[in-house]
Parts: structure tokens; sequence; C-alpha cells
């Protein structure tokens, strides 16, 4: 970066701008003590000004009213203003109170400020590890040649190996308190930045969107051409570097074994001896459920890309409809206007009406019909073996029952699962009827997700033992909000 560049961030950047504000001091400290302290997002208006007000209230009570005299609603209206772009202010469909947010600016400003404080400990050993496990992975994986890579392999297994050994000998090497500090503490900054990233994510999901609706307003084209510009956009959107490493972290997240094996090592992580005097300890056994919400929000920010192009369309449509009646109404009103005085000479002709005329000797003579010969032999068919019962047996798929099943497993602790957990824990008994109710019952709830991108096969035995299997695409139930 140059001179010109740094100096239109300076000129431009809401983060600058923040910095350079005369109630930095009371805005960043704020949004530390709502947003990135307690790891919160998405606060009310009344809830942030209540807040607000509370830390108001201490700082004219330690240096005089005069020191911050606007209210706090107006502090939070200046900082959500598009000219300082510092919280943003949105609204949840359904709900008439605005809701705020840190922006990403905003956000690494607070993470700058943070730093300089200073730490007692810097993890240092730990960004070294994480350094060389990361350039080992890149290294390795990009590799090309089946020899090298081979080699690599025997060399790990080597390795581990040899480690077994060590530990069947007695040898067993623990962490010491000073290593497990340190990796701790580099867990924590991971999961904070990658919680800071989401923001950062979904700003630039935004800006994506507001281009396409953009594009949408200003087009002039055909209708067919602009169904083939927004869907064009919409694969730029899905498939683009932001989308598709999102879309990965989405789909390890949704990996109910992955979110498993997460949550056993970091209630492991708690039994840790050499961390037992660590503030908040325990604090991180639910680090995986604060990437849910996050996620989530992110999640219905695309979401929203489809409604708002489909609604743009209808837009568009009532125009055209809009015109046509515009259109008609203007062809009436010409009607009526020379009813009175209408123009001269033929300006219309229409068909009088006409009586068709037939010769009777143009009618055909009359022609008796052929004698047909018909074969009035019945022969019987040999069905005596045949079991109509199955006409007649009708069954009733109970949805209740099928939901009473999903409430089941949830309860056991899991916040998600998938239909093959379902089954597993309640087999199948009424065929492949059963399987197509659970997945209406996933089509037509909001607490359920279908991944086109992941397969399951379910299987269930028949009542004389034979085996059926369906493979269907992977449905995740999740707790009703």
């Amino acid at each position: 970066m140059d001179y010109y560049a740094i100096n239109a961030l300076r000129e431009n950047h809401a983060g600058w701008s923040l910095l350079r504000a005369q109630n930095a001091p009371l805005a960043i400290s704020f949004f530390m003590a709502a947003f990135t302290g307690p790891n919160q997002r998405n606060l009310g208006r009344q809830q942030l000004i209540d807040s607000l007000d509370d830390v108001l209230f201490g700082l004219r009570d330690a240096h005089g009213e005069d020191k911050f005299p606007r209210q706090a609603a107006e502090y939070l209206d200046d900082w959500a203003a598009p000219e300082r772009a510092w919280l943003r202010k949105y609204y949840i469909q359904g709900q008439d109170e605005p809701r705020y947010d840190l922006t990403a600016a905003a956000e690494d400003v607070v993470r700058w400020v943070e730093s300089l404080r200073g730490r007692d400990f810097v993890a240092t050993q730990s960004r070294l590890t994480s350094i060389f496990a990361v350039l080992e992975r890149l290294v390795q994986q990009s590799e090309t040649d089946p020899e090298v890579r081979l080699n690599e392999l025997q060399k790990q297994r080597e390795s581990i190996d040899a480690e077994m050994q060590r530990i069947r000998d007695g040898n067993i090497r623990v962490m010491t308190a000073p290593e497990a500090l340190d990796h701790f503490q580099q867990l924590q900054a991971l999961a904070k930045d990658l919680l800071s990233d989401f923001r950062e994510v979904e700003q630039n999901f935004r800006k994506l969107d507001r281009q396409v609706r953009e594009q949408i307003a200003t087009w002039d084209g055909t209708q067919g051409e602009l169904l083939e510009s927004i869907f064009a956009n919409q694969q730029d959107i899905s498939s683009s570097l932001q989308g598709r490493t999102f879309q990965g972290f989405w789909d390890y997240l949704m990996s109910p074994e992955l979110r498993r094996k997460l949550q056993e090592l970091l209630q492991r992580a708690t039994q840790i001896e050499a961390l037992a005097q660590t503030d908040n300890l325990h604090a991180i056994t639910s680090l995986h459920q604060d990437w849910l919400p996050a996620v989530e929000q992110t999640q219905g920010t695309v979401r929203q890309l489809s409604q708002q192009m489909r609604r743009l369309l209808d837009d568009k449509v009532f125009l055209e409809n809009k015109r046509i009646m515009q259109l008609i109404r203007s062809v009436e009103s010409g009607a009526l206007a020379t009813r009175e005085q209408p123009p001269p000479g033929e300006f219309i002709e229409i068909s009088g009406p006409h009586v068709d005329i037939t010769l009777p000797f143009e009618r055909p003579l009359y022609e008796p019909s052929r004698r047909v010969m018909v074969e009035d032999q019945i022969e019987t068919a040999d069905d005596a073996d045949v079991d109509a019962g199955a006409l007649f047996s009708q069954f009733h798929v109970d949805k209740e029952r099928l939901k009473a099943n999903i409430d089941a497993v949830l309860a056991e602790g899991a916040e998600q699962a998938t239909l093959a957990e379902v089954t597993k824990k309640h087999p199948v008994e009424q065929g492949l009827a059963e399987i197509v109710a659970y997945y209406q019952l996933a089509t037509e709830s909001d607490w359920a997700t279908i991944n086109p991108e992941a397969e399951q096969h379910i299987a269930w035995h028949l009542e004389d033992g034979t085996l059926r299997e369906a493979t269907l695409e992977q449905i995740i139930f999740g707790r009703p909000a």
C-alpha cells in the first residue's frame, strides 16, 4: 500500500474514523461491554439503550453532567448512521424493534485496542506448532508425485510406531503447565478470531446481494435476459471464494460425527490438570454452540438472496401488468371520447349472420351397418392363488408418532440428529411410506435441513423378513425454536 491508498483509508474507512472520533473511548468501551465481551450479537434497541444509560450515568457521576450531554438513543443513532457505520441497524421479519450489531470495521478496531493492553503470557510455541502443521499439510496435500506422498506417509507411520513403543515402555511425555497454557490461549484466540470473521463474511454476502439488486433495479432488457443474469449472479455468489469457504465450514459444522468428536475433545480439555486454575475453563465446552447462531445468521443472509430476487421479479411483473392496464384504459377512454362523434366512413367490418344451406341431393344415402361377429366365449383365468386382500389393505402413517421419534432422539442430549440416526433408534415399521412421511416432515418444518450434497442409506425389514434399502438425501433434524 502506498501513501495515496493509506490516505484514502484514513479519509473513508469506518474503523479509522472511529479511532479519530472525539467520543471514541466511550464507543469502544461500550462495544466491548455489549458485544465482544459477552460475545453477543443481534441486540435489541431498548436493551442497548438501557446498557448505555448505565454507562453514561457512571461517567457523568464521575466527570460531571457535561461530560456526555446527549441521550443514549442519540448516541446509538449517530453510531449507526451511514457516515459512521460503526453499528449495523436492521429489522428482523415480524419484529418492529430494530436490532444492532457491530460492523466488521468496528470489531477490527475493538480487537486492535484490546491488543494494545498487552498480555502477561504470550502464546508462541503453539503458534509455531500451528505454522508447521499448516505448512506440512499445504505441501503434502499439494504433492502430485505418488512416491513422494507414500514416503511421507511411511515416515508418519514410523513416527507413530516409535511413539507407541515409547508409551508401551512407560515413557509417556505429558505437556508441561506452560505448554498447556500456551496451547489453551491459542485455542481461545483462534475461536475468537473465527467468531469475528463471521461478521466480515456476512458483510461480504450483503455486498454481493446489493450488487445483484442494483443490477436488477436498473435492468432495461427482456425478462428472459433478466432471469439469465439473476441465475448467473446467484451462481457467482455460491461459487465465489467466500461462498465456497463458508459452505465448507458449514458442511464441517453440520457433520454429527465431527461435532461429537469436537464436544468430546473440549470436555477432555477441561479435565487437564495443568489448566485447573485457568479462568473460564469450562466456558470452552460451549465453544461450538457459540458458532451455530453466528453461522445461522450468515446462512440466513444467503437465503435472503433468492427471496430478494423473487421479490424484485414480482415487482417487474407488476410494472408490466400495470403498463398493459394503462394501454387498455387509454383505448377505452378513446372509445368513449369518440362515441358522440364517430369518425366518418367505414372503419370496421363485421360479418353478418347467415344460414348454411345444404341441398337434399347433397346428403349421402342411407347405408345399413355391417353385422359384426362377437366372440362371447369367456375364458376363466386361473387366479385362485392371487391374494386380492392387498388391494383393500390400507394403512395410515401417523406423523405425530414420527415427530415423537425425532423428539425422543433429540431428548438424549444431541442438538441435531440425522434420519439414519432416528431410524436406527426407532426402526421403520411401515416401509417406504414411513420414509416418505419423514421426508415430508423435513420439507414442511423450519427445524429440519435437507443436504443434497450428502447421501444416507435407510434399511428396513418386511413382514416376511426381506431386507429393503433406500438411498436419499441427508436429512438433519434439529431442536424446534
